[in-house]
C-alpha cells in the first residue's frame, strides 16, 4: 500500500489537518516538488526543510498545525526524496541541497516580501541555519536540531556506526573518492530506528520509499560529515529558535544546545516535552505550534 501524509498524521494528536497543494519548480535540470498552502491573507511565510529521513509529505501534518494561522507554508522535497525528480542521484551531495535551498530562498524573496521563517527538522536544522547565513534573506530560523558535524560528538550521534561519526573526516574523505557515488539505503548510514519512541512511526519512516526508505550515495553522508558550517560566533543573519524534542535519544538536546549557546545573534530554546526526535507527542506538539506563533508575533512587532 502506498505511503502518504495520512500515515504520518495518524501518529499526531490532530482533530483535522489541511492537505497541501503540489507545485513544481525547475532548478538546474531538476523538477523540484514543493508542497504549499496558499494563504494570501497570511502575514508570515514558512519554508520547511526536512532531514535525511523525511520529506514534505511526512512533515506536512505536523506543519499543518499552524497552516492558516497567519502562516503560508512551502515544503520542498530535496533531491533523492519525495516527488522531486533527480536526474543523477549518485552525485547528490550536501552542497547540492544547500545550493538548491539558497536559490529557492532568493526566488521566494523575489516574488513575495512577507517575512520568511526557515523551519528545519532534524538535519534540516543546520541546513536552515546555513541557508540563512549565506543568503541573509531569512527573517528567522526555527530548528528542531542543530547538529554541527564539526563536533565529533554530534557526528557520532548522527551516524549509525560510531567509527563513521567519530572519525568521519579521516575515514570518509578517501572513501568518497573511490565509492562516493555508490548508493546504499539511508538506514545503513543513520540511526533511523531512533526516529521515534513509537516503534511503528520509526518503522514507517525507515520503510517509506520517498523518505527513510530511499537509497543515497555514500558521498552525501561524507559531504555532510566533513562540511564546515558558518561559525556560530559570527552568525547574526537572523534570530534562531531551537525547538528541540526533550526526549530525543538519537540526537540528545545537549548537542544542539551547546551549538545554540555559541550563536552571536539572538537565540532562544524551547524544549518539546515528551517528544522524541520526530515530535508527535503532547505537550510538545502544542509547544512547537506556540513557539512558531511566538516567532510570528515577534516578526510582526518588529515591522
Amino acid at each position: 500500500m502506498p505511503v502518504n501524509s495520512e500515515n504520518y498524521a495518524s501518529f499526531l494528536p490532530l482533530a483535522s489537518w489541511s492537505r497541501p497543494q503540489s507545485t513544481w519548480w525547475d532548478w538546474r535540470g531538476r523538477r523540484v516538488h514543493i508542497a504549499r498552502s496558499s494563504n494570501a491573507s497570511a502575514d508570515v511565510r514558512v519554508l520547511g526543510i526536512h532531514g535525511a529521513g523525511g520529506y514534505s509529505g511526512a512533515l506536512w501534518p505536523l506543519a499543518s498545525l499552524v497552516a492558516g494561522d497567519g502562516f503560508e507554508l512551502a515544503f520542498p522535497d530535496l533531491p533523492l526524496y519525495g516527488d522531486t525528480v533527480e536526474p543523477d542521484p549518485a552525485r547528490v551531495r550536501y552542497e547540492t541541497w544547500l545550493d538548491l535551498l539558497c536559490d529557492l530562498v532568493v526566488a521566494e524573496r523575489r516574488r513575495d516580501d512577507r517575512p520568511l521563517v526557515l523551519f528545519g527538522a532534524s538535519m534540516g536544522g543546520m541546513l536552515a541555519y546555513e541557508v540563512a547565513a549565506r543568503t541573509r534573506l531569512a527573517d528567522a530560523v526555527v530548528a528542531t536540531c542543530l547538529l554541527d558535524p564539526a563536533d565529533a560528538d554530534a557526528r557520532t550521534a548522527a551516524a549509525r556506526f560510531r567509527v563513521a561519526g567519530r572519525y568521519g573526516p579521516t575515514v570518509l574523505r578517501p572513501l568518497d573518492r573511490v565509492a562516493g557515488n555508490i548508493r546504499v539505503p539511508i538506514t545503513w548510514l543513520v540511526k533511523m530506528h531512533a526516529m521515534s519512541a513509537n516503534p511503528a512511526l520509526s518503522r514507517l519512516c525507515a520503510t517509506d520509499p520517498k523518505g527513510g526508505g530511499t537509497r543515497v550515495p555514500i558521498g552525501l553522508l561524507a559531504s555532510y560529515l566533513t562540511f564546515r558550517h558558518t561559525r556560530p560566533e559570527t552568525f547574526d543573519a537572523a534570530p534562531v529558535t531551537l525547538v528541540h524534542p526533550a526526549l530525543d535519544t538519537w540526537t540528545p538536546p545537549e548537542l544542539s544546545i551547546r551549538f545554540l549557546e555559541r550563536i552571536a545573534g539572538p537565540a532562544s530554546l524551547v524544549l518539546l516535552e515528551g517528544c522524541g526526535h520526530f515530535p508527535v507527542e503532547e505537550p510538545g506538539v502544542t509547544q512547537l505550534a506556540q513557539a512558531l506563533r511566538a516567532v510570528r508575533h515577534a516578526l510582526l512587532d518588529a515591522r
